[in-house]
């Protein structure tokens, strides 16, 4: 019941942040995917998006695919947090160690985001696709899926499966960070044996934020190769001149050639404050909101489970 609570709260955590923040994510996405010579950059900064929007009285575009993302985020959160306090019970029950170390705690938040990546993958490739749309021109998820092949829905894949490492770095300093808050908590006062301790909303907030913040900035060159792939097809359409472009940006290599050819080491880097912003507050967001609300889930669990043991009892007397 612990994993299905875990997994309950982050899930609609991340289904909160994702929504607050949605457009800045269109704008960051849409920056990132941008890879051209100097003399044809349409985007100078991230706001140059956003101004796009508003010219052009597509300000409600800003959220095209927002169904779509926020269905991704709530399964791959779901599937993450279920996977990764299942994996982690079973590994304390198996191992008889009170505490999990870093190490240990790394591989099982990679484990779980693997399997997260693989079922997911098709909803974050078209979500990518209908943000990197021009403004108005954007398709739904079916549109999205079918016009291309089974395989390039799981474009990305293999550097999706690489970016496994970000929540593993993130989860990992937010959980030893969070251990050691609330060790000093219980040395101060005892928590109730019956239900598991919280963090408040602002340590939360801080601790997401922190653990983030270094996840992203270890993982970003990798973070850009995976929007330059998924957004291939889509500039493609855009621009006939750059064609042969997409074709090789589908792969990994393609897509580090094509950053290094056209504008450097310092490509790699392109849009790394926006990402830190947007995902920092996300996940500040995400954990804050899981924080609070998983007492909530936690005594809703219980109770329903009282209910159903009631439902029960009259059955089996008769």
């Amino acid at each position: 019941m612990e994993s299905l609570v875990e997994a309950t709260s982050g899930a609609v955590g991340s289904l909160v942040s994702t929504t607050i923040l949605y457009p800045l994510d269109t704008c960051k996405t849409k920056y990132q995917a941008e890879n051209r010579t100097h003399q044809h950059t349409k985007y100078r900064n991230i706001s140059d998006v956003l101004w796009e929007a508003i010219s052009t009285r597509q300000v409600l575009s800003l959220y095209q695919g927002l169904g779509t993302k926020n269905f991704q985020s709530f399964i791959s959160q779901f599937i993450y947090f279920y996977g990764y306090s299942f994996l982690k019970r079973l590994y304390l029950k198996k191992s008889g160690f009170k505490s999990i170390g870093t190490k240990a705690n790394l591989i099982i938040a990679a484990a779980a985001g693997a399997c997260t990546v693989i079922v997911t993958q098709p909803l974050d490739t078209a979500s990518s696709k209908m943000q990197t749309s021009d403004f108005g021109k954007s398709k739904g998820l079916w549109k999205s899926l079918s016009e291309g092949t089974w395989s390039e829905a799981f474009d990305g894949l293999g550097i999706s499966l690489l970016l496994t490492a970000n929540p593993s770095i993130q989860y990992t300093v937010f959980d030893q960070l969070k251990q050691r808050l609330l060790k000093e908590k219980t040395r101060k006062k005892r928590g109730d044996a019956t239900s598991p301790q919280a963090l408040s909303a602002f340590s939360a907030f801080v601790l997401g934020a922190i653990s983030k913040c270094i996840a992203t900035c270890v993982t970003y060159p990798a973070i850009r190769c995976k929007v330059m792939i998924q957004s291939a097809e889509s500039e493609s359409d855009e621009n006939s001149n750059y064609n042969s472009q997409p074709k090789s940006r589908k792969t990994i290599s393609g897509a580090l050639y094509a950053i290094w050819e056209k504008e450097g080491l310092l490509g790699f880097f392109k849009g790394l404050q926006a990402q830190i912003l947007k995902t920092v507050l996300s996940s500040a967001l995400l954990l804050m909101i899981k924080e609070k609300i998983t007492k909530t889930t936690w005594v809703l669990m219980i109770a329903l489970r009282r209910l159903m043991f009631i439902t029960r009892t009259p059955l089996k007397s008769s």
